[in-house]
């Protein structure tokens, strides 16, 4: 069995969900698995980190190395304590600045200090968590998100405004029309670049179009390497609209897309079968991507708009198992 390489982009929830199904893959396929994450989050307690101490918002990617941590007992127990949050102190006479903080995001941010180098901090946290994949950031830099949004004053839905910020963004109640990053070019990740390069599959999504999805696009380096690689690329769809993908339809979430980069190809769109509605104006917005449309059961069946690893894993063997 050959090895396949699989980059996968996002941030938060919906990359973790992605990272977790593809593990799900073994053992039929064989994959070396690289999460690129966005480094935008402004929001808890990266936020406070970000604002208070500089560097890159941790949150996001402890999520991705998390999703990764190895089954060994001691490694699962790593799992849960960089996950752990500190619960507020009641009554403390000194105030409480560790309330909110999960225990993973202070020691990435301690490692960066450290090392003095986001990658290597990434690697370090990765053995400690016996990760089975490779975390990176999408840029070493911290980012910036702003969106022009029609309707943020429901009074005045035809004004459109700048919104700052990712978390903002995320919870915006208006339409987002254009989206950009602060700086408007930053340099990505090196690693990301040649990972990108040394790729067979590039996946995009589930996660938050606009806030985890996107970004990726916008950094011109990033861009262009996911243009000139020669992966395929597979952009899986997610379940319901967030608050900032509102009046966004299915075919909606594709067509951005290749508005903010309209030379991506896309060999194939995974989506739910319920989710998706009526399949034909979702096949025909893959198809102007150059993609065909995959319809499975991804869903967990509680009912709520989530994404099942198991389920989304078997879904993806076949796909990432298809000879060209």
């Amino acid at each position: 069995m050959t090895t396949a390489k699989v980059v996968a982009f996002g941030g938060g929830h919906g990359l973790s969900a992605s990272l977790r199904a593809l593990r799900r893959c073994a053992p039929e396929l064989d994959l070396d698995i690289t999460a690129v994450v966005t480094v935008g989050d402004d929001g808890g307690s990266s936020g406070r980190l970000r604002a208070e101490r500089g560097g890159l918002p941790p949150g996001d990617l402890r999520q991705a190395l998390v999703a990764l941590a190895g089954d060994h007992p001691s490694t699962r127990r790593s799992a849960g304590l960089f996950q752990h949050r500190f619960a507020e102190v009641p009554a403390s006479p000194v105030g409480d600045g560790l309330a909110g903080h999960a225990v993973g995001n202070l020691v990435l941010h301690g490692l960066m200090e450290l090392l003095g180098d986001p990658v290597a901090a990434l690697e370090h946290a990765g053995a400690m968590l016996g990760a089975v994949g490779r975390v990176l950031p999408m840029s070493c830099e911290p980012v910036g998100i702003e969106a022009r949004v029609r309707g943020v004053d429901p009074e005045r839905p035809d004004e459109v405004r700048t919104v700052t910020g990712q978390h903002q963004v995320a919870v915006t109640a208006g339409r987002v029309e254009s989206l950009r990053l602060t700086p408007a070019a930053p340099r990505a990740c090196p690693e990301a670049v040649t990972a990108i390069g040394a790729a067979d599959w590039l996946i995009f999504g589930p996660g938050s179009w606009y806030t985890s999805v996107l970004p990726h696009l916008l950094v011109p380096e990033l861009a262009e390497a996911i243009i000139s690689s020669p992966a395929r690329r597979l952009v899986t769809l997610n379940l319901a609209a967030e608050k900032e993908t509102l009046g966004l339809s299915v075919a909606d979430h594709l067509a951005a897309l290749r508005w903010y980069l309209p030379e991506l190809k896309v060999d194939f769109v995974l989506a739910d079968s319920k989710a998706v509605g009526d399949p034909e104006p979702v096949e025909r917005a893959a198809e102007s991507l150059g993609a065909r449309l995959v319809l499975a059961p991804v869903a967990v069946t509680d009912g709520t708009p989530r994404h099942d690893p198991a389920a989304l894993g078997a879904a993806l063997v076949p796909v990432l198992g298809a000879d060209r």
